[in-house]
């Protein structure tokens, strides 16, 4: 297992605008985590950028990746503006594209200013709380699917039958994450880890109101499309509150909206996902 989560996401420079991943976590059928391809495309992006952070992503994904392979990263240099800087990223294995993104970086500037309040503030303090390792693990839960530590983000349901559970119930979540293991200060990093952590929880959140689990095998589950934006600075090394909700489910594809707040109730990203959850037919 890889010691921290800054290598995961550290991407390899091949050649100009050419990058490809160094390592890689699998979920349980032996595809790539969406999340990992969605923070490596992120940092072989910023590689090609000076001077400015990202605010705002929004990307596909085209077909499973391999745990098995290393991942291409593709970088198009589409637009350096005065202030607004754009990239694309496609990721491909076997030559084949499986992912692609656009993103775009800003330069600091102030301006106007407001945010939303965090929706509750009678909520578990992140430190009384089992993450999903344990809960997993008090249900009996003990294939490799159910084995969470190999993503390195501690990761704590406030509800904790919100998760693994499959009853029926208002189409909201709330946990409490953070990553395990040293981070540096580089904002940039925690921006890439948040966006890696991100595609954690969201496409359970739709499936809330169903009898049904993301775990349950007759599940096929997968993210469509995921979009992300970066309000403020933060580190993923403290405790980050992400709020979803889905407002939608139909034709096989669940969608759901997250917030992420700090401790102290500062809104720092947001984000948005479509993901297929189609029964699998006997």
């Amino acid at each position: 297992m890889l010691e921290t989560l800054g290598k995961l996401l550290d991407v390899e420079e091949l050649d100009k605008n050419l990058f490809r991943s160094r390592h890689h976590v699998e979920n349980y059928r032996k595809v790539l985590f969406g999340g990992q391809v969605l923070g490596q495309a992120l940092m072989a992006a910023t590689r090609t950028v000076e001077h400015r952070l990202p605010h705002s992503l929004h990307a596909y994904f085209l077909r499973p990746g391999s745990s098995e392979l290393p991942v291409i990263y593709e970088v198009d240099p589409i637009r350096d503006g005065g202030s607004f800087t754009t990239r694309r990223v496609v990721a491909k294995q076997r030559g084949r594209a499986i992912f692609n993104m656009s993103a775009s970086f800003q330069i600091r500037e102030s301006g106007f200013d407001h945010q939303a309040d965090m929706p509750c503030t009678e909520i578990p303090a992140p430190e009384s709380l089992k993450n999903t390792q344990e809960l997993a693990l008090e249900a009996g839960l003990v294939s490799p699917q159910y084995d969470q530590r190999r993503y390195m983000i501690d990761f704590r349901p406030v509800d904790p039958q919100s998760y693994f559970g499959a009853e029926t119930r208002e189409a909201k979540c709330m946990f409490w994450l953070r990553a395990e293991g040293e981070m540096s200060d580089d904002p940039m990093e925690h921006r890439a880890a948040l966006c890696y952590a991100s595609d954690m929880g969201l496409l359970g959140t739709s499936l809330q109101p169903h009898d049904i689990s993301l775990f349950d095998p007759q599940l096929m589950p997968a993210s469509v499309d995921h979009a992300m934006w970066f309000h403020r600075d933060f580190r993923l090394d403290q405790w980050l509150l992400y709020v979803t909700d889905s407002p939608s489910a139909i034709g096989a594809r669940g969608f759901t909206r997250g917030q992420i707040f700090t401790r102290e109730g500062i809104l720092v990203a947001s984000t948005c996902q479509e993901g297929l959850i189609r029964k699998i037919k006997n």
